[in-house]
């Protein structure tokens, strides 16, 4: 079977040109996982990182499974919970307010995982024990005179 070669025009080039660039402004939606949420990793390097990835203002840094270890036994809806309600230096939703509480969640597992943990993404189950316990925490701050 032959071939036959031909030229590639400018109309060839501008075709390739719009395809390729709707490719690349698809890439964000594509990279977003089954429900259109974000991964935990994703969250962290879009807005975490900021203070886990250095420390900055006390924030543990990820990847010190010493400090991560203690935070993590106070048990994944407890952690969680007291992140999206705002801790210490760390605003409430760690200063996302478009996040969901699941993506919130995804992000403190992976920061665990990647600290030497084994916590998994929230089920529906984990995510109602996390909004206990940011009931909880709202309550405490409240009586602490801090909400």
């Amino acid at each position: 079977m032959a071939y036959e070669q031909r030229s590639v025009g400018m109309k060839d080039v501008f075709k390739a040109m719009i395809v390729g660039g709707v490719f690349l402004l698809s890439l964000p939606a594509l990279a977003e996982t089954a429900g259109g949420l974000k991964s935990g990793e994703q969250v962290y390097r879009e807005t975490c990182i900021a203070c886990h990835g250095p420390g900055l203002a006390g924030a543990p840094r990820v990847g010190d499974r010493r400090i991560w270890g203690k935070l993590a036994s106070e048990g994944q809806a407890v952690l969680t919970a007291h992140g999206w309600v705002g801790v210490r230096a760390m605003p409430p939703r760690g200063g996302r307010n478009d996040l969901s509480l699941e993506e919130f969640a995804r992000a403190v597992a992976w920061m665990v995982r990647e600290s030497g943990g084994n916590w998994q993404d929230p089920d529906a189950r984990l995510l109602e024990r996390i909004r206990v316990e940011e009931g909880k925490r709202i309550e405490q701050l409240r009586k602490a005179g801090k909400g």
